[in-house]
């Protein structure tokens, strides 16, 4: 399954000059559009503190219903998609991933699903995988 989400990095979209890697003026540059439909993924983090893991996702310019947060053990995935609203004739330079993403993160801790919280703040979703505490078995004697 993670290999179905992988993601391409995304780069500038214009080609660098043979000198030094910079375009040396406007006619050196050739501006492209990337290629529509691919999925791409935005910066993550992933953490540990004492009582959980916690998911940090960079993706400016979202609602809260824009994202689809699924935990089918032992996997995170956020997915959703990010639109531009303003109109335009063409770009110039394009380093804004727009278009649907995913990422999946692999958790190794046992997680208390039922406590499971994300929060949208500032550009940044988090989410808060509380650490599954241990549990003692009792053993029935027959």
């Amino acid at each position: 399954m993670a290999g179905k989400y992988r993601s391409r990095t995304y780069r500038s979209w214009y080609r660098l000059s043979e000198t030094g890697g910079f375009p040396t003026s406007i006619a050196d540059s050739r501006w492209a559009l990337p290629h529509q439909g691919q999925v791409w993924r935005p910066p993550t983090d992933v953490y540990e503190t004492d009582n959980s893991i916690v998911v940090k996702v960079e993706v400016a310019g979202m609602a809260e219903d824009d994202f689809t947060i699924t935990f089918a053990e032992p996997n995170l995935i956020i997915a959703g998609a990010r639109h531009d609203p303003s109109a335009k004739l063409g770009y110039h330079q394009m380093e804004i991933p727009y278009g649907e993403f995913v990422t999946d993160v692999y958790i190794s801790e046992a997680i208390d699903v039922k406590s499971i919280e994300a929060t949208y703040k500032d550009g940044f979703l988090l989410v808060n995988l509380p650490k599954a505490s241990a549990q003692n078995i009792p053993i029935r004697r027959k």
